[in-house]
């Protein structure tokens, strides 16, 4: 039986890693004696309702668990585009019947292109206000619950569903007059959440190798974002009165095609920058571990990046819920996750067998890693945002940095709250 399926030690040790996580961010906080203890204890009360609601109460945890066929389905839907416009090299089937034998897909053809789908998908259901009224539920419940301002409710909300730099184009007339606190709010819940088009990569990365992937991934993306609120406020308080912040703004496309072709638009841009940043991190992983590998071992084995982070992350992990047994193989992909991308990150999680990891590890660590919070998204973020309003651009490059780290303790107090938590609510069928 794995570790965790009895409450212990473990996922006592989760609960004040976050006490020492929100700890560590007052120590960094602009206004100490202004520390937001509602807001707080808010948020944490607010992530494990988040879990418990989404898998503790039977019938929506039947319709969460239901997304795992959404993986398969929305495979062979992309896979009858990809065949027709790639030929044999976009169907694997194909591919086997021409090459021979059981080829590994082709990533590009066959596993990047998916997310082109599933942008063009989430702009239609925007637009037909399906994906709008999830998102401003949820923009509710962080009002009401955190007292943010509309627009900051809003921009946290979609960042659940959209990418870091879309969630703010919904927000565009107001980033001009945010405060510091409200635009560190927006960046680290775009830091700390998974954009619904790579989500359903990742969950098809870790099908068979971690229980319930997508359903678990995509709570990992509700569960952060009250802790992005959390974080940022403990770091930066907020001053100013909700009053002058309740603002509601509204995003629309003109049509469905112009929906589908813009979320299409937007998804091959997608698809070419995670192509372009695997080809440089792989290859500058590759160089840095040739490098190592003209030391001497040490302990038996060669140095390596992911060695030397596993190292550095590991005390970090081992707070949140993760044996010390297993702290440092945790901390290594963590640390993937934070050098290089999450991308590469989940492709090492999904490459390690299923005896290599403890079901309860893999699960807190895809929690934890399950952000874009890496040294490479700054610029993507910090770019994107310039151009939506160039006037701010000083405040973006100011907060660039409190995002990352911001970012990464969200996702990690994501990784706490379920590793606090029986292992058994999460991988229960």
């Amino acid at each position: 039986m794995p570790a965790g399926y009895e409450w212990g030690w473990d996922n006592g040790r989760a609960l004040i890693g976050i006490a020492l996580i929100y700890g560590l961010c007052w120590l960094l906080s602009e206004k100490r004696k202004l520390f937001p203890w509602k807001i707080v204890l808010g948020a944490t009360a607010m992530q494990f309702a988040f879990a418990l609601i989404l898998f503790g109460i039977p019938f929506i945890k039947d319709i969460l668990l239901a997304a795992n066929g959404l993986v398969d389905g929305l495979q062979n839907a992309t896979r009858a585009g990809t065949s027709f416009v790639f030929g044999y090299v976009g169907d694997n089937v194909a591919a086997s019947e021409v090459i021979g034998g059981s080829p590994p897909p082709l990533f590009f053809f066959q596993i990047l292109p998916i997310i082109i789908v599933v942008a063009a998908l989430s702009a239609i259901l925007w637009h037909w206000h399906i994906l709008r009224w999830i998102t401003n539920g949820f923009a509710f419940v962080f009002r009401r619950g955190m007292g943010l301002g509309g627009a900051t409710s809003l921009a946290v909300s979609a960042n659940v569903f959209m990418g870091m730099t879309e969630a703010p184009v919904l927000i565009r007339p107001y980033i001009k007059g945010m405060t510091r606190s409200e635009l560190l709010i927006m960046m680290t819940a775009g830091f700390a959440t998974i954009a619904g088009s790579v989500l359903v990569v990742y969950g098809a990365f870790l099908e068979g190798k971690m229980a319930n992937p997508l359903p678990q991934l995509l709570a990992a993306s509700i569960i952060a974002a009250p802790a992005a609120v959390g974080v940022a406020l403990a770091m930066i308080p907020e001053t100013t009165p909700v009053s002058e912040r309740m603002k509601d703004p509204d995003f629309k496309y003109a049509s469905t095609m112009d929906a589908f072709s813009t979320g299409a638009t937007d998804g091959l841009k997608i698809v070419f920058n995670i192509a372009t940043m695997l080809i440089a991190a792989l290859a500058l992983l590759w160089l840095v571990n040739a490098g190592l590998g003209a030391f001497p071992d040490v302990n038996g084995a060669p140095l390596s990046i992911e060695r030397i982070l596993g190292w550095i992350f590991a005390p970090l992990m081992y707070m949140i819920g993760v044996p010390w047994s297993e702290a440092s193989q945790s901390g290594s992909l963590m640390g993937v996750k934070t050098v290089l991308t999450e991308f590469v990150a989940f492709l090492q999680l999904a490459e390690l067998p299923v005896e290599a990891m403890d079901p309860r590890t893999r699960m807190i660590t895809a929690h934890a890693i399950c952000g874009f919070a890496n040294f490479g998204s700054m610029g993507i973020l910090i770019g994107g945002l310039t151009i939506v309003e160039p006037e701010r651009r000083d405040d973006f490059l100011s907060l660039a940095w409190r995002t990352l780290l911001a970012g990464t303790l969200a996702t990690c107090l994501s990784g706490a709250v379920v590793g606090a938590l029986p292992y058994a609510l999460f991988a229960g069928g």
